[in-house]
């Protein structure tokens, strides 16, 4: 395969050549002419995708954006069709996000409806009454009115423990809509990602619809829960600090929050994981959940040497933390979009925080390395939406990356974490042949380029042109 075409980065190039799933050379002679103004850049890393919860939520309730009264219209025109899974609801009063305001329009339906933040789980009786152990569980939290009875409402851990155990959808249903969704993340450049499926068997699904339908059209790097590190397939372990912003389970310096794993406990994860080899991924919202993350991995550091550890969100740093995510090492695992969707909650909760928050900026300028994802389905699973995100956001514009800051995280760092840096994330000679085709220059016009392209290992998964 020759493309013959501008390549972003490359202004001698005249185009890429590709052999056998590399790349060959930055030549364009012969082979086919893109169309005029296109340009040629690496595949697109997503660092944080739910892939199995993304895959499913295509076929839920989509209540992003949804009033209450329009969220419980979608619930009873689904209502009486078996059990009714959402995702998205982000109600700022959701003290009335109650089981009996389910029930009015569910019946003897069950209902599972999943927060934006996928941190709280508002749930009908019908799908309390499906429960056969107990709802309260170490680092979540039910919410009970003044008779101690469930609300309806599930927080952290207790809601997590809730929808592994009774909402998941069937081993059948996740291979349908996986298989059903590999083609969006075609569309949208998507390459490889790195999955935070793992407490639901993400590996096994996807070895199972690799068995039945072949290799797929993209790279998946695979994480384990803390609790099941001898997995088969698993690149990376996940662990929890915190919570949320839209939960209020963040936590936070000075108070407030839940602590789903204490600092203590976590080095001790860290330890266990390095043991085996495999570097730790941890989410950390708040400022005290980053600082507690920071500190056990500095405790450790000597276990983990050599390995690429990250912590997830760093939504809230204290400025005291900043230089110490490059001073260990610790990629920071950002989602840009969210600096959007998150600013009327940041700025009613957060107060005079929000100057240590979504400070990507601030994190680039102490030499911190960025990894660029969603946390699809939070977000929207589109590397350019978050590269817009990074680069053109309005809030607090002083915590703007360039471009080539935001292309870095969401390809050469993501590729640096998997320790693919020498054969992933760049156009070099060498390299893998996994491309994204954009339909004009995005320095010149970021908002308005799309996607007419991907190219994985050398082989075409997405075409528009």
């Amino acid at each position: 395969m020759i493309l013959r075409g501008s390549v972003y980065g490359a202004p001698d190039a005249s185009g890429i050549a590709v052999r056998a799933g590399a790349i060959a050379a930055l030549d364009g002679d012969g082979g086919e002419r893109l169309p005029d103004g296109a340009v040629i850049l690496p595949g697109f890393t997503d660092a944080h995708v739910h892939l199995l919860t993304w895959a499913s939520s295509l076929r839920e309730l989509a209540l992003g954006g949804a009033s209450l009264d329009r969220v419980l219209e979608q619930v009873r025109e689904a209502a009486g069709n078996g059990f009714v899974r959402g995702f998205g609801w982000a109600v700022e009063d959701d003290g009335a996000l109650t089981r009996s305001a389910l029930d009015a329009v569910s019946g003897d339906t069950p209902v599972a409806l999943l927060a934006h933040d996928y941190h709280s789980l508002w749930v009908n009786s019908a799908a309390l009454a499906l429960a056969d152990a107990p709802l309260d569980v170490e680092g979540g939290v039910v919410e009970r009115d003044a008779s101690g009875e469930p609300t309806g409402m599930l927080r952290e851990a207790s809601a997590w423990a809730f929808r592994d155990r009774y909402v998941l959808p069937s081993r059948a249903e996740q291979l349908d809509a996986l298989r059903e969704a590999l083609p969006v993340l075609s569309s949208r450049g998507v390459t490889a990602l790195h999955d935070k499926d793992g407490w639901i068997d993400c590996i096994g699904v996807v070895r199972e619809l690799r068995a039945s339908d072949g290799e797929l059209p993209l790279r998946i790097w695979h994480s384990t829960p803390a609790d099941r590190m001898d997995v088969e397939g698993a690149g990376y372990v996940k662990a929890f600090m915190d919570g949320t912003l839209g939960s209020r389970t963040a936590r936070m310096i000075g108070g407030g929050g839940v602590e789903v794993t204490s600092r203590e406990a976590f080095a001790s994860i860290i330890r266990e994981a390095a043991a085996r080899g495999l570097p730790v991924a941890v989410h950390a919202i708040g400022d005290q959940a980053a600082r507690d993350a920071l500190d056990a991995f500095e405790e450790t550091r000597e276990a983990w040497a050599g390995l690429r550890p990250r912590i997830e969100h760093a939504q809230c740093v204290h400025p005291d933390d900043v230089p110490r995510f490059a001073a260990l090492g610790v990629t920071a695992s950002i989602q840009p979009a969210m600096a959007i969707t998150d600013q009327p909650v940041a700025e009613r909760l957060w107060g005079d925080r929000i100057e240590r928050s979504y400070a990507y900026a601030t994190l680039h300028r102490a030499g911190v390395r960025l990894a660029g994802g969603s946390d699809a389905p939070v977000e929207a699973l589109d590397p350019l939406d978050g590269i817009r995100a990074a680069v053109l956001r309005e809030w607090r514009p002083q915590e703007r990356l360039t471009l080539e800051e935001a292309l870095r995280a969401w390809t050469e760092v993501p590729a640096w974490l998997e320790g693919r840096e020498a054969t992933h994330g760049r156009l070099a000679p060498g390299y893998a042949a996994d491309l994204v085709i954009l339909d004009r220059d995005p320095a010149a016009d970021l908002e308005g380029a799309q996607v007419i392209g991907t190219v994985h290992d050398g082989d075409w998964t997405y075409r528009a042109y």
